[in-house]
């Protein structure tokens, strides 16, 4: 049977999830963004609400929430701040990978601390050359016996400033393209981690992002995720559990722009009425509402068939794709709808349409969701 109705335990975590957007992230979104300042005490304060690191399982300290509640709390979230809420996100981004492919002991080691206290993770998978062509990486991971060395070149990893754990992707052959990919487990303070000085981005400005260098990282063979050659098979499993949260925070950028337009039409007089009254944007609103509401649907289906235990890869793209592009779409045209006053600084559209460009990029762009949704199509 078909539901649309949240439960009291997600109502109640959706509550207090936009309760945190509104009260805490919101006032100050505008300041980060100017600043490119890390929010670091906000994210805190959302660890202290058990807002982060939604994937975590109960039996490693983690709260338990399945992937329909993830995406509830991103939205929210996303609703407060995008940029924030990237930096929230990207530490189940990063820990995913050893929820799907790590031994006990390994979650033991790595996960539960994450529950214990505050600390950010970051996920190591772009390089300089190597972005959409993720199966043509050059990281190498040599096998020196008693323990691995890591050596490359990663880009744009966010969090990388602040992380005290990577999850690292490499080759332990790159002849063999995506049969060769390695995930591995790398603490930060290991010696040959060299961090970027901070990206200069036109949104998402508060989120940190860096370019990252390993030189001869020892890392210790029990870090390795899986064996040699299951890192594709991982990164992938892992894409498809966290671009439904991508698109639920697409799904939260766009509801902002939507409702920041509804209360400016309703107030702003053109020709000596509300610009609500006037049709050209009445047709605009309908549209940013039904694609809006769509995108949502979408990506609770995603999500749905992850907790049911289903094959989510095309949804899941379909859920980033459309939801990336309906936020884009709807953060331009509530610009257009503020007019020359959205292009200001001083009203809050002009940044979710910077925000809004990059979720179309990151962890595979609309043309690579594409791709992957004609592939499904056609198998």
């Amino acid at each position: 049977m078909i539901n649309f109705q949240l439960n009291d335990d997600q109502l109640a975590v959706r509550e207090t999830a936009l309760k945190f957007a509104l009260n805490e992230m919101r006032p100050v979104a505008s300041h980060y963004d100017q600043a490119a300042e890390f929010p670091k005490s906000i994210i805190n304060k959302a660890w202290d609400l058990g807002l982060i690191n939604t994937c975590l399982p109960a039996a490693y300290g983690g709260v338990g929430f399945n992937h329909m509640d993830g995406t509830i709390i991103t939205e929210c979230l996303a609703y407060g701040c995008l940029g924030m809420n990237t930096s929230i996100m990207s530490n189940d981004l990063a820990l995913l990978p050893i929820v799907i492919a790590g031994s006990h002991e390994q979650k033991e080691k790595f996960l539960r601390p994450f529950t214990e206290k505050f600390q950010i993770a970051s996920f190591c998978l772009t390089e300089p050359a190597y972005g959409s062509d993720a199966a043509g990486i050059k990281t190498s991971l040599k096998d020196m016996g008693d323990h691995f060395l890591l050596n490359g070149n990663k880009m744009w990893i966010t969090n990388a400033g602040y992380a005290e754990l990577f999850v690292v992707y490499c080759t332990f052959d790159s002849k063999l393209k995506h049969k060769g990919l390695c995930a591995v487990i790398v603490e930060s303070d290991r010696d040959g981690i060299e961090i970027g000085k901070p990206e200069k981005k036109m949104g998402h400005r508060c989120s940190d992002t860096r370019a990252m260098t390993f030189k001869n990282v020892k890392v210790p063979k029990e870090n390795l995720l899986g064996k040699l050659g299951d890192g594709w098979k991982i990164a992938m499993k892992t894409l498809d559990h966290s671009r439904p949260l991508i698109g639920s925070s697409a799904v939260g950028g766009a509801q902002a722009a939507l409702d920041h337009s509804l209360r400016y039409a309703k107030e702003r007089l053109q020709f000596e009425v509300p610009l609500c009254n006037h049709q050209a944007i009445q047709m605009m609103v309908a549209d940013m509402a039904m694609k809006v509401e769509a995108s949502r649907l979408l990506v609770q289906k995603a999500a749905w068939l992850l907790d049911n235990g289903q094959k989510n890869t095309q949804h899941a793209s379909m859920a980033k794709a459309m939801a990336s592009d309906t936020c884009m779409e709807v953060a331009t045209n509530a610009v257009q709808i503020f007019g020359g006053y959205g292009y200001s600084v001083d009203y809050p559209v002009e940044k979710i349409m910077r925000d809004a460009k990059l979720i179309q990029i990151y962890e595979g762009t609309s043309q690579i969701q594409r791709i992957v949704i004609a592939r499904e199509c056609f198998s």
